[in-house]
């Protein structure tokens, strides 16, 4: 047996560890939105860096980073964190009672036990907690409802989509505040509670217009969101092969997405971009619609007489009636038109005249790491690094495409594709490999497909960087030896739980 010093300073030790190694598991379940059954497949992905639960210190392999989303305390993780105190304190004193009763060494055995089962706390303590998080959700949900219902003039606009959705939002409120006091779901803000307290802590009596961008991983989650809010209109962006591995096949996306659309009611518009092939195979079966697209032909409402450079884009917009008026941007990129025609058509539609909306199209800032331009004099980048997927993947190396100097992407590649991971991003290296003049590559086993898929294109090996981290790769990008303006778009950036 161990004097009572070395004893209660190894337990301590211990049970620091494993208090370290619980809150890395809470965070994760945070970001994963709260789903026993996301966090299990985490749990399963990530199991060789659990297993350093078991050894004494092995909780300290969890000690606090720098995140790029912190663990936020909110009212559900401190009840959580409650409950788990108690499930420890259970099993603690069950522990004492067995080292009271046959001998301390079973205080041995029991700081692994409770090492082990430390994330497993954090889940039970929020399977304990599931009738109050009804309870609580509910509520909320409830006096969101209630704050809607007090405003029956409010025109409620759900937009949605692949990719485009968060840009589109930002737009089309820029366009519509030449008429309209305007509420929309805050940053990238796209979930069930998300909208809720959106609701509940900004819409006021004041708003005539409240624009909820709707996001999904699952179907029916759209839904969800359309029972919540009721739009009266909707707008579909674009639809691709994102989130595959959770929706499982691309028919799921689509059905998903279109949940949107058959939530309007008789009377409501839906906005819908006609260059994508998966909107438009599906537009037949509903009874009002008013497409947009870059170019004629390809919609109802559509850009002309494009001309870009560096500083922005000018374009004309045609209206269903011929009306036509030429406007400026700050922002570049086709797929930049494609949704300004968009948020046009949508507030043209609202009743705003094009000559209104000429001021406002100026007025318009790129979305942060949504193919933000950032002019560093030698170095302009192109931070596009919220997310990626496809189709906004190929459109950002268009963007990059449109600039002189030497072209760099920096990527760790596509995630959350399912089985077809591998593909996509192997057809994304060989895209890459037209456009660029270096890729630098973050994480070898995670970018492998991309950097296979570049070199089967043709791309120089030689100028292929692999590295382990986005701060290595910034370093090598750096050194470089480079002639002229560099240019360096940043594809994608992992969240914390992959």
């Amino acid at each position: 047996m161990l004097p009572i010093i070395p004893l209660t300073a190894f337990i301590a030790v211990t049970l620091f560890g494993a208090a370290l190694g619980a809150r890395h598991t809470l965070h994760m379940f945070q970001l994963n939105g709260y789903r026993h059954d996301v966090q299990r497949q985490w749990a399963q992905k990530n199991r060789r860096a659990l297993l350093l639960f078991l050894p004494l210190a092995g909780g300290f392999f969890f000690w606090p980073k720098k995140a790029k989303k912190p663990l936020a305390y909110t009212a559900r993780v401190k009840r959580m964190l409650v409950t788990a105190a108690l499930l420890a304190a259970l099993l603690a004193g069950f522990i004492a009672l067995l080292a009271y009763l046959f001998d301390n060494v079973y205080w041995y055995y029991a700081v692994y036990l409770l090492q082990l089962v430390s994330p497993n706390l954090i889940l039970a303590a929020d399977w304990l907690n599931q009738p109050v998080e009804k309870a609580v959700c509910a509520h909320y949900i409830k006096e969101a409802k209630q704050k809607l219902a007090d405003s029956p003039n409010l025109i409620k606009i759900g937009i949605t989509g692949s990719y485009g959705k968060t840009s589109v939002k930002y737009y089309l409120q820029t366009l519509l505040r030449a008429r309209y006091t305007v509420f929309m779901t805050p940053e990238g803000v796209n979930t069930p509670m998300g909208v809720v307290r959106a609701i509940r802590e900004g819409l006021t009596a004041a708003h005539e217009i409240f624009l909820c961008e709707m996001g999904a991983k699952w179907v029916g989650e759209i839904k969800e969101l359309c029972d919540l809010v009721g739009p009266r209109h909707g707008v579909l962006t674009s639809i691709g092969p994102q989130h595959l591995e959770s929706f499982r096949t691309l028919e799921n996306v689509i059905s998903t997405k279109f949940e949107l659309a058959d939530a309007l009611p008789e009377g409501g518009i839906l906005f819908a971009n006609g260059e994508d092939e998966n909107i438009r195979k599906k537009l037949g079966g509903y009874p009002k619609v008013v497409t947009y697209a870059a170019q004629e032909g390809g919609g109802e409402y559509f850009a002309e007489d494009i001309a870009a450079d560096g500083r922005g884009t000018t374009f004309t917009v045609v209206t269903p009636g011929g009306e036509r008026e030429r406007f400026t941007t700050r922002l570049i990129g086709r797929h930049n038109v494609v949704n300004l025609v968009g948020a046009v058509a949508a507030a043209h539609t609202l009743g705003v005249p094009l000559r209104d909306l000429k001021g406002q199209m100026r007025r318009i800032t790129p979305v942060p790491h949504r193919q933000e331009l950032i002019d560093g004099g030698d170095v302009l980048v192109i931070d596009d690094a919220y997310n990626s997927n496809p189709v906004g993947a190929k459109a950002a190396l268009d963007t990059l495409s449109l600039f002189g100097g030497t072209k760099i992407l920096v990527t760790p590649g596509m995630i959350e594709l399912g089985p077809r991971q591998a593909e996509l991003n192997g057809r994304f290296g060989a895209q890459a490999a037209a456009v660029c003049d270096y890729i630098a590559l973050v994480g070898a086993t995670q970018t492998r497909p991309l950097y296979d898929g570049a070199v089967a294109a043709g791309f120089p090996p030689e100028k292929l960087i692999v590295a382990d981290s986005l701060q290595e790769a910034q370093e090598k990008v750096r050194a470089l030896p480079c002639q002229g303006r560099k240019v360096i778009l940043y594809e994608n950036d992992l969240p914390d739980n992959y």
